[in-house]
């Protein structure tokens, strides 16, 4: 069984093969399913897209087979994220964890929409796993459809097209990257957990300097 999960987990990482083989219409499935459903937390987003683009500059994809047919594909599958949180409700914060569903991702989500407000839509776009909670977290706050269908369609547009266009000029810019395509993906991982890294860190700062002021009150005490 772990083997089998293993091998799953490894075709589902491997955005090379998964263009070579599936080409566009993969790469839209991917994107579709991971703004749409819970279950795509966990697919490759940017590092897929990125690697797309530098394909397109080698010839592998047209480019116009991906620009438009990605962004409908990231933008619909966010309407359904969503109206299924639309519909849910509050009844999402109480459901249990399962293998496709994180509840602490969702809190995450409603957290970073707290904090951002309706700009949270066209930023969790470049935040991994907040981009596929945040449509259910706006659709269980009750946000105005049409309010949050004009970011999401900027949000959509903005992020697939700096990722796919930024891996083209990548691409025609650097001879031969398409061949060194690992240390590309590596970079664009890097960059996308780099919010949380920082978020994580600026928590702990905050829980250092909440019991450095407390030591102080406890010895006077």
């Amino acid at each position: 069984m772990f083997d089998s999960i293993r091998q799953l987990l490894h075709h589902i990482y491997d955005v090379e093969g998964i263009i070579r083989w599936g080409g566009p219409l993969l790469v839209c499935l991917i994107v579709f399913v991971e703004t749409g459903f819970f279950v795509g937390f966990f697919l490759p987003g940017d590092s897929l897209l990125v690697t797309a683009g530098v394909f397109a500059a080698a010839g592998t994809v047209e480019l116009r087979w991906l620009l438009l047919p990605v962004m409908l594909c990231a933008i619909v599958g966010d309407q359904i994220g969503y109206w299924i949180g639309r519909t849910a409700g509050a009844a999402l914060y109480r459901r249990e964890d399962s293998l496709f569903f994180r509840r602490s991702h969702l809190q995450r989500a409603h957290g970073f929409y707290e904090k951002y407000g309706g700009k949270t839509v066209i930023l969790a776009r470049f935040v991994p796993i907040i981009r596929t909670f945040c449509p259910p977290v706006a659709g269980a706050a009750q946000m105005p459809y049409y309010r949050y269908l004009a970011y999401d369609v900027c949000g959509g547009v903005l992020w697939v097209g700096s990722m796919i266009l930024g891996g083209y000029f990548l691409g025609r810019t650097i001879p031969n990257i398409s061949q060194r395509i690992h240390y590309v993906i590596a970079v664009v991982i890097l960059l996308s957990i780099l919010p949380a890294i920082i978020s994580i860190l600026r928590a702990r700062r905050v829980v250092r300097s909440h019991k450095t002021v407390s030591q102080p009150t406890s010895e006077a005490e």
